[in-house]
């Protein structure tokens, strides 16, 4: 009888710790599948240069160069591409003017390109470093609906039909991808891309592009600053060239460029302004009209630690 009163005690201890309450078992469940950076640096940039560059390199590293904590959150909560500044409600003033560079490496064999995790560790990130807390909420917001500026539906001269460049980016019905091309050799200045977006101080160009991603480039400028929903039937892959005189010159010192920085383009000061632009230019036009907008809301926000 000693014997097995000895066995259901023993069992009994080796039960017990792994009952957990179904909280705390999603909870743990949640930090294992969240995919996060092995290793992260972050430092305050007080360089003054205005220079602001994020990307990727190969091996899983992501770094960011004179970024704002706002630029951050619009990359790890954008859907397939960075949210606007107009859809990142709140959190203390510093968010849209101190800048960060950040050196971050995944675990090996990670691939951060387009669909890969590389939002989801930004989020980790930031949420570690910089104590992030934000919630997600659906706001009705002014907004412009691009549409067709002509009865007739006639397009403008600079917008034109174009080869679809869904397969070269991997989009549906797609080949398999082979080895990675090499580099794509820098644009001549006002040289439009022919698979892709450029957009510059006074110009927006792409080639082989839908219009919404048009609708949503143009939802980016500062002369717009609002969500801009394609309506205007148009399907298929366009290319566009688009130029107008903006309101205001680009915040470099001295209305320069940064250092090494390339010159900013000569600008007409009598060309037109981006709405009449577009509508000259590309046939559309952006009407205000007011829509859903799904917004980022900071709750809380603090300065990271520096490494």
């Amino acid at each position: 009888m000693r014997h097995r009163a000895f066995i259901a005690a023993a069992a009994a201890a080796i039960v017990v710790p792994v009952i957990l309450s179904s909280r705390t078992a999603a909870r743990l469940a949640a930090q294992e599948a969240s995919p996060a950076f092995e290793v992260a640096s972050v430092k305050p940039n007080k360089s003054g240069d205005g220079r602001i560059m994020l990307g990727v390199q190969p091996g899983g590293r992501f770094n960011a160069t004179g970024a704002t904590l706002k630029m951050l959150i619009g990359m790890a909560y954008g859907a397939g591409q960075p949210l606007a500044n107009f859809q990142i409600i709140g959190g203390p003033d510093w968010i849209d003017g101190s800048r960060f560079d950040i050196v971050a490496k995944a675990p090996a064999d990670t691939v951060l390109g387009p669909g890969s995790a590389l939002p989801l560790m930004i989020r980790a990130l930031l949420a570690d470093r910089f104590k992030l807390v934000v919630h997600t909420e659906t706001r009705e917001q002014p907004i412009y609906a691009l549409v067709m500026a002509r009865s007739d539906g006639r397009r403008g001269p600079d917008l034109t039909p174009a080869e679809d460049c869904s397969p070269r980016r991997g989009g549906r019905g797609a080949p398999p991808p082979g080895p990675p091309p090499p580099p794509p050799a820098p644009l001549a200045p006002g040289e439009r891309p022919v698979c892709g977006m450029r957009i510059g101080f006074g110009s927006l160009s792409g080639g082989g592009m839908p219009i919404a991603n048009l609708a949503s480039a143009l939802s980016r400028l500062p002369a717009v600053n609002r969500v801009v929903q394609d309506r205007t039937g148009l399907t298929g892959a366009f290319n566009f060239e688009l130029k107008w005189t903006p309101d205001q010159m680009p915040p470099f010192p001295a209305g320069g460029p940064p250092p090494g920085g390339p010159p900013l383009p000569a600008i007409d000061p009598n060309g037109p302004s981006l709405f009449a632009a577009v509508q000259e230019q590309l046939g559309l036009k952006l009407e205000s009209v007011r829509g859903p907008v799904e917004v980022v809301v900071i709750d809380r926000a603090e300065q990271p630690t520096e490494d």
